[in-house]
């Protein structure tokens, strides 16, 4: 998902603490110098921090209005934390070594007047270099918003460094190391002070840690100093000869610390920090930490992001920590929403997690920790409890994970079921599963289903005026939409085999089909091999679906395992009767009224990924599909039973009420006093405990590692694709060559052909096409081309 530069922090003050009264951990020095109403906006990020342990000194230029001037002396009042210093008139680099240099604590974070930072900066930056002490200096990546937009997400290299400033000016730099250059230097106005200061410590063999993460905002604007700056050629020419000086002392092979792909070490005990601060809340409220695995698109993470845009904001406040390295697509989406968000594969090695999640817990006293899909935080369930005798300890499971780690979630979730107070299934089946195969105690199960919001899924109030025109469909033409991840779990390929069947009996008929995944390239492919390109339309991944459900005639899922499926929920609210593979929990949204479900002839554990289908499936389907479209009275009869049922107990209102009752249960003394007990029984056994959690992350560590090497099989699978396409792709380039010109024969043609058949052939080309994939698609490769870049671009 795309970047959102509309979504800039600090837009209003949370006022989530109260005072703080314990002393600072962070010094944030800003130079000031008639920033006006910009200010303002860095003023709400900064005192919206989710750290609140900072002192921040504010160096007042004395150039700067008057009118500017009151303001900081009023927000000075307003907050103890926030020191004025009105001086004379100085360059950046005096402001900062003065404001430095009243500074209270031993890290320093430099931060200008206009820019922005999200609201878990201090957070991430503190931790990351408190847990790395070899590291002098800790950053993030940086949106440059206002004038320009753009990601700046550089790899930090030494040898880089010394001909290009690739790291951002703000960061958490130790103090010590401040004082060991000496500071930034000051050669006047119209100098990179911060470019010069990083090679200085970079001399000193400091090194830094980076966090790949945008946490930090730059204004960039096209008026402003380094805009004038990078187009005086002189001024330029003179900034490179001072860099130069001290660049030579840097060594090449210095790189920062950063986390994607790195490694526990291996059977190192878990550990605590030492903190005993509570967090100086505004308001009493029932707080909860959800333990998830990430925040990517996808029915499980959509689930997650409803209860935190629906829960009662008055009585709950809600953090989230993930725990498998990720992209993050709804990271923004998420942190609209929730209190806080940490995702620890970004900024701390694995083993210090779960001194990560301790902390955190203590420091919110947190209520109710819900564990949703993180397989980590499954293993430090029983030693949290240990810990956090008051803590209520719930779970959630979507489906059932028979073919994945033996069981997956329900059979990890059964494994620590005496230290959960209750786990949330989002089916009957997957419950029945947990308790018969797994011997999850029954009472301790609830089913709640994953609910959609009955307003906003509500085709009175949806416009899908212009969707089919887009893609050239004609408004009466019979539309069946297959809306889903195209990966192998939804059986993309068969929806193909059964889209070709249908077009022999009705070839009226088309399929729309929205969503993106791994299997898109192939998938396009297919479509154009079986000439299908009249009738199957790719939309791709859509951030608003609702008008696609509207403009279809039937919804279509082939898929050969599912909970229950969320797509088919928006379906049925939409009034669309489904026709669904007899799958999972499926059974209980899809009866004869709403629909048709169809057996499912494979297997997951033999036929997972196949390209080839049981023909009677392929007609179960057609003949649904040809039975439905053809009667329009029974279809809309169906539409009305589908949005009937989903009122009747799938809504998200009914979840988020019953989600609400059972946490005030969690909280009730009698559920405290019997959690006591338990943690004080368990306590005895918490050395055995941690070695549980060790156990489980020196797995975690060779999971990872064969996970690079066995991906090489769907990789040697893509790359088989990919030379059909590409040789597909240089015949209609090499007839393109030749057309236009009248000479070429139809011997000559035929000779290029065989020419461009000989390269295909060659060792040499098939090399080349490998090496692509595995740069392209394996995280091994994707570093390796990472660290390429960095090289050749000296």
């Amino acid at each position: 998902m795309r970047f959102d530069y509309n979504l800039e922090p600090g837009g209003s003050l949370s006022n989530r603490f109260a005072a703080v009264t314990d002393d600072p951990l962070v010094s944030i020095i800003t130079p000031y110098f008639n920033s006006g109403a910009r200010f303002e906006q860095t003023y709400r990020c900064v005192l919206n921090q989710t750290f609140p342990y900072y002192e921040w000194i504010i160096v007042n230029d004395a150039r700067t209005k008057d009118a500017d001037r009151e303001t900081l002396e009023q927000l000075a009042k307003l907050d103890d934390r926030i020191r004025v210093f009105n001086t004379g008139e100085l360059s950046i680099a005096q402001a900062r070594n003065l404001g430095i240099s009243q500074a209270r604590t031993e890290v320093i974070v430099p931060l200008d007047a206009d820019d922005l930072i999200e609201t878990s900066y201090l957070e991430y930056l503190y931790w990351s270099l408190v847990t790395h002490p070899d590291a002098s200096w800790a950053y993030t990546d940086n949106a440059t918003f206002g004038d320009e937009e753009y990601l700046w997400q550089q790899v930090f290299s030494g040898k880089v460094m010394k001909n290009e400033n690739i790291a951002i000016y703000s960061a958490a730099i130790r103090r010590e190391a401040l004082e060991e250059v000496g500071g930034y230097t000051d050669i006047g106005q119209h100098f990179n002070e911060d470019w010069h200061f990083w090679l200085k410590l970079l001399a000193k063999h400091r090194r830094p840690v980076h966090i790949e993460k945008p946490l930090f905002w730059y204004r960039w604007s096209d008026t402003g100093a380094l805009a004038r700056f990078q187009k005086d050629e002189q001024l330029i020419k003179n900034n490179k000869r001072v860099m130069a000086q001290v660049a030579k002392d840097v060594p090449d092979e210095i790189q920062a610390i950063t986390f994607s792909g790195r490694r526990a070490k291996e059977f190192e005990k878990p550990h605590t920090w030492d903190w005993n601060k509570t967090l100086p809340f505004a308001e009493e409220k029932t707080r909860i930490l959800m333990l998830l695995p990430h925040m990517e698109r996808g029915g499980a993470d959509k689930f997650n992001l409803d209860i935190l845009k629906n829960i009662n904001r008055d009585k709950y406040e809600i953090g989230v920590i993930t725990t498998v390295p990720a992209e993050s697509e709804w990271r923004q989406q998420f942190m609209q929403w929730a209190d806080d968000i940490f995702e620890l594969p970004s900024f701390l090695d694995m083993n210090d997690w779960s001194a990560f999640i301790h902390y955190y817990l203590q420091s919110r006293k947190v209520n109710i920790l819900w564990n949703i899909s993180s397989y980590y935080g499954y293993y430090t369930l029983p030693w949290l409890r240990t810990q956090f005798p008051e803590l209520a300890i719930i779970d959630c499971v979507h489906a059932e994970g028979q073919y994945w780690r033996a069981g997956g979630y329900p059979r990890v979730s059964a494994a620590v079921d005496s230290v959960i107070d209750k786990t949330f299934v989002t089916n009957e089946f997957t419950r029945n599963i947990m308790v018969e195969k797994y011997g999850k105690e029954w009472s301790k199960t609830q089913v709640i289903y994953t609910g959609i919001d009955e307003i906003e899924f509500n085709p009175a109030v949806v416009e899908c005026e212009g969707i089919k025109e887009k893609y050239n469909i004609q408004e009466d033409r019979p539309t069946v939409l297959f809306l889903c991840r195209i990966a192998p779990e939804k059986r993309p390929f068969l929806m193909l085999e059964v889209a070709r069947e249908v077009k022999k009996r009705l070839p009226e008929v088309c399929f729309l089909v929205v969503g993106d995944g791994p299997q898109m390239s192939e998938f396009k492919g297919k479509v154009h091999d079986y000439g299908l390109t009249n009738h199957v339309y790719i939309a791709g991944a859509q951030a608003d679906i609702r008008p696609y459900y509207k403009v279809s005639d039937l919804f279509l899922l082939t898929s050969i395992k599912e909970g229950l499926s969320l797509t088919t929920i928006e379906s049925m609210l939409m009034g669309k009767p489904v026709i669904s593979a007899d799958v999972g929990s499926q059974y209980e949204l899809v009866t004869q009224d709403t629909g048709i479900l169809v057996s499912c002839r494979q297997s997951e554990s033999e036929d997972f990924d196949r390209r080839t289908f049981p023909r009677e499936e392929i007609l179960d389907y057609t003949n649904a599909i040809c039975e439905l479209i053809t009667n329009a009275d029974r279809r809309s009869n169906m539409g009305q039973a589908c949005r009937e049922k989903v009122l009747n107990g799938f809504t998200l209102s009914t979840l988020i009420e019953t989600m609400e009752k059972a946490f005030v249960a969690f909280v009730r003394p009698d559920a405290i006093r019997q959690r006591h007990t338990l943690s004080k029984s368990l306590g005895t056994m918490e050395p055995l405990l941690l070695d549980y959690i060790t156990l489980f992350e020196a797995f975690q560590t060779k999971d990872l590692e064969s996970l690079e090497i066995w991906s090489g099989r769907e990789w040697y699978r893509q790359l088989y694709e990919e030379q059909i396409s590409t040789r597909r792709d240089l015949q209609v380039a090499a007839a393109a060559s030749v057309e236009p010109n009248p000479g070429t024969s139809h011997t000559d043609q035929a000779r290029l052909e065989a020419e461009l058949h000989e390269i295909y052939q060659m060792r040499s080309w098939r090399l080349i096409q490998r090496y692509r994939r595995f740069m392209d698609y394996t995280r091994t490769g994707k570093v390796l081309r990472r660290i390429l870049n960095v090289v050749l671009s000296d």
